[in-house]
């Protein structure tokens, strides 16, 4: 990792932090905000972690992507969990016949950036 992208990883990880002491749940409940905040911080910890050893600059971009997505959409929407997305027509179809292998690969060309590593984790 060179010193640039190892510069901008951890402005993201205080960034998360900054944002996560400043987080206000939209429904203005103290219980939600709190959850909400354990929430930011655990998936923070966890991914960041699980990254920690990432040596290809083309990963480490794409995760450098993620996170900012993610933070984007985050204050955007604000909520701080990923948003659902929309799966392609017959997306659900049964796991036989076929059409397994191009109903996959449906899937996993309509996943967006900011959900590449949300099913490795949860």
């Amino acid at each position: 990792m060179t010193m640039a992208t190892r510069q901008e990883v951890l402005g993201l990880y205080r960034r998360i932090f900054r944002l996560e002491r400043k987080w206000q749940a939209a429904s203005g409940q103290m219980e939600d905000t709190i959850k909400e905040k354990q929430y930011i911080l655990n998936e923070a910890r966890t991914l960041f972690q699980k990254n920690k050893n990432l040596t290809d600059t083309d990963l480490i971009k794409q995760c450098i992507d993620e996170c900012t997505a993610r933070i984007e959409i985050g204050l955007h929407y604000q909520i701080p969990y990923p948003r659902p997305i929309h799966l392609p027509p017959m997306g659900l179809t049964p796991l036989r016949g076929r059409g397994l292998r191009s109903q996959e690969k449906l899937r996993k060309f309509s996943k967006p950036i900011y959900l590449k590593s949300h099913d490795e984790v949860s």
